[in-house]
This record gives C-alpha cells, sequence and structure tokens, in this order.
C-alpha cells in the first residue's frame, strides 16, 4: 500500500469513529486467542456464546476501542483485519462479502483506488480463510447465522480444511 493510500484510509477511519466496531463480535480462532492473551490480553476481554468473540461494553462499542482508536489494532484478530470484508460459509465455499458504505465509509477509497482494493481484498481472504480453518463446524454454524444485511457478494473462494501453518493469525 502506498503511504497516500495508508493515510487516506486512517483519516477515514477516525472520522468515522470505528462504526464498524459497534455491537461487533468477531469470531476468535483458537490460535488467534491464544496469540491475543501471550501478547498481554486480558482473558476476560473474550466471551463464549455459540464462539469466542471480543466481549463488547453496555453501549455496545468493542471492549478495545479507546479514544477513537483500536487498543490493539497492530495485533488485531482476523476478521477486524479483513474489514470492510467480511464472510460465510456455505458447504465447501467461502463466500466474501463487502459490506456497504453505509457501514463503512472507506468502501469508496477501496472503490476509488484499485490497487488498494485488491490489497485489502488479498489480506482479508487470507485472514478469513485461516480464521475459518480454525474454527469447528458448530462455531462456524453459530457465526453464519448473523445477520449482515449490507453487503454485497463479491467473491466466492475454495474452502480449506487444514489448518494454516502460518501462525501469525
Amino acid at each position: 500500500m502506498t503511504e497516500d493510500w495508508l493515510i487516506r484510509a486512517e483519516e477515514i477511519c477516525l472520522k468515522c469513529g470505528g462504526h464498524c466496531c459497534d455491537d461487533a463480535h468477531p469470531p476468535i480462532s483458537g490460535p488467534c486467542y491464544q496469540r491475543l492473551v501471550s501478547e498481554g490480553v486480558p482473558e476476560d476481554a473474550f466471551e463464549q456464546d455459540g464462539y469466542r468473540y471480543i466481549r463488547t461494553r453496555a453501549d455496545g462499542t468493542c471492549h478495545f476501542w479507546n479514544a477513537g482508536k483500536c487498543g490493539i489494532h497492530k495485533i488485531k484478530p482476523e476478521t477486524c483485519r479483513s474489514g470492510p470484508f467480511t464472510f460465510d460459509v456455505k458447504g465447501d465455499i467461502i463466500e466474501i462479502f463487502l459490506k456497504f458504505e453505509s457501514i463503512c465509509p472507506i468502501v469508496r477509497l477501496l472503490k476509488e483506488v484499485p490497487e488498494a482494493y485488491n490489497q485489502q481484498y488479498t489480506l482479508a481472504v487470507q485472514s478469513i480463510t485461516r480464521l475459518v480453518s480454525h474454527l469447528t463446524e458448530e462455531e462456524l454454524a453459530v457465526i453464519c447465522k448473523i445477520e449482515e444485511p449490507e453487503t454485497e457478494k463479491v467473491a466466492e473462494i475454495p474452502r480449506i480444511y487444514a489448518p494454516s501453518h502460518d501462525h501469525r493469525d
């Protein structure tokens, strides 16, 4: 990514105020959980209800949202790295969706700058594929029931069943 793209993206995120994190319950794979805890994230920052996810505050904001920024941005989970892309799993296919600009204003930038779109899409596919490979079928079933209506499907990719050997989750 060019410096210009990164600067513009950061400005957009700061201006938006991180609404993508409102009432979000991003799934956390086992390896990601272990990585976050080893980096100092307290175990009580997570909840489990069909799958493990980051706890939210009473107002719906992410546990790690602090002063207009993500408190764990440099080590954030797979789903958070994927934004504004999200996913659903249908058998052997992972469907990749792009959130609407009404949810994430970075979408406009991604559509205006093909290099930015391609780089974020590639990162999202890597993160989502790794996440899906580390979740159980039961966890995926619960996650895939979560409605995300303001999205458009942008791709279908084959599901990889073998866990990734990349431990940077």
